[in-house]
């Protein structure tokens, strides 16, 4: 499929940040398997009320999706009912249709969901999302039409829709409490056996996986595509204190071993709607429940220290406050001189923003690199 991908910004966005908005949307849709043809910016104070892009950027995207043969227009915001039915309609004549970014993670969602808890929550978030969209077409179809008999067909008709989409509403919040109680379950069974865990945390593809997979010397899916992992997986980290150094002589049995679980599940993204944050809220709240966290960051990311302020808002959110550990990863992406800056770059920041968290790794998943010293913390942590 081929997609024209657009935005609308104020004109005192900095350049860089609209490219990065752009650039992480059209990574989305190439996640999605579909392929981006054309993209553009629309500079404005504001969107435009009916259909978010204004007319003569309107026209000119029309012209290129007839010239293309383009089958889908995707906005980076959240667009209104209204906007969203309006600018189907102004595209009704090149046979295109109009997306918002969420409409396109839902679709990522549900081609990566695999477990049938992620399968509902996703359900869950695409009925929440579409529900206004639904109820405001039948609306607008019944003023054009006109007439008590299309008035009483369209109350009618809204009327059975609100019923069913309200009982499937019920019906998956229903199973999705039995998914937690299990989990709370589990979590009071791991504090009895005294096991400690740590949640990974961090920005969508900045390689948790391939972190957790280092560690632990197992296989959880890590491919370079946004939101790869939506399913929540649990792995043992074995620490050993003679391939720690803590202890010399002989190897030791692993009754001397500590055991760590490390917890792995969705990675986050700039803006992301409140609706997704709920659905996924009963999968994170394992995080809440952890010990502490590990907040993975790509180091070689020019856009680093906003995608970390982005991860610290949603924990906020989902008020996960436990202690924080952060781990610079992708260090195989720099050079070594490139490297020295960006320590330098790193520590200034934790003296200016985050003088309470005093502990923060550099390391390579790829490459297995320095990941001795996040074990030897966690030995004498627990």
């Amino acid at each position: 499929m081929k997609v024209v991908i657009a935005d609308v910004v104020d004109p005192r966005f900095p350049k860089e940040k609209m490219e990065w908005r752009l650039s992480e949307l059209e990574n989305l849709v190439s996640t999605y398997w579909w392929v981006v043809i054309v993209k553009k910016i629309q500079k404005r104070w504001r969107p435009d009320y009916k259909t978010y892009i204004w007319g003569w950027k309107l026209e000119e995207i029309k012209s290129i999706i007839q010239q293309t043969k383009a089958d889908v227009l995707i906005l980076w915001n959240i667009l209104k009912p209204f906007q969203i039915y309006n600018l189907n309609e102004e595209l009704k004549d090149t046979g295109a249709k109009a997306w918002d970014r969420v409409d396109l993670i839902l679709k990522i969602f549900d081609l990566h969901a695999k477990s049938p808890e992620a399968k509902l929550q996703i359900e869950l978030a695409s009925i929440k999302h579409m529900w206004p969209r639904i109820f405001w077409m039948w609306m607008e179809l019944s003023r054009q039409w006109g007439g008590i008999w299309t008035k009483w067909i369209w109350e009618t008709n809204t009327e059975i829709m609100k019923r069913h989409l309200r009982k499937r509403i019920q019906q998956i919040e229903e199973k999705l409490k039995q998914y937690e109680r299990v989990r709370e379950q589990h979590r009071k069974a791991r504090t009895k056996k005294q096991l400690h865990t740590v949640w990974i945390v961090g920005y969508t593809n900045a390689w948790k996986s391939s972190l957790l997979n280092a560690l632990t010397n197992k296989w959880v899916l890590a491919e370079d595509k946004l939101f790869a992992t939506l399913w929540t997986s649990v792995w043992e980290l074995f620490l050993n204190p003679y391939e720690l150094g803590f202890v010399s002589g002989e190897q030791c049995s692993w009754d001397q071993c500590k055991k760590i679980l490390l917890n792995d599940t969705v990675g986050f993204i700039q803006d992301l709607p409140p609706n997704l944050i709920k659905a996924f809220k009963s999968t994170l709240e394992d995080s809440i429940e952890s010990d502490i966290l590990f907040h993975v960051i790509d180091v070689s990311d020019p856009f680093m220290e906003e995608k970390i302020e982005v991860v610290n808002d949603i924990l906020n959110q989902i008020w996960a406050n436990q202690e924080m550990i952060y781990i610079f990863n992708k260090i195989d992406n720099l050079s070594e001189n490139k490297l020295k800056e960006k320590k330098k770059e790193i520590s200034k920041m934790f003296e200016e923003n985050w003088k309470e968290w005093k502990n923060y790794f550099f390391v390579s998943a790829h490459k297995k690199l320095w990941l001795k010293e996040i074990k030897k913390f966690l030995f004498e942590k627990f």
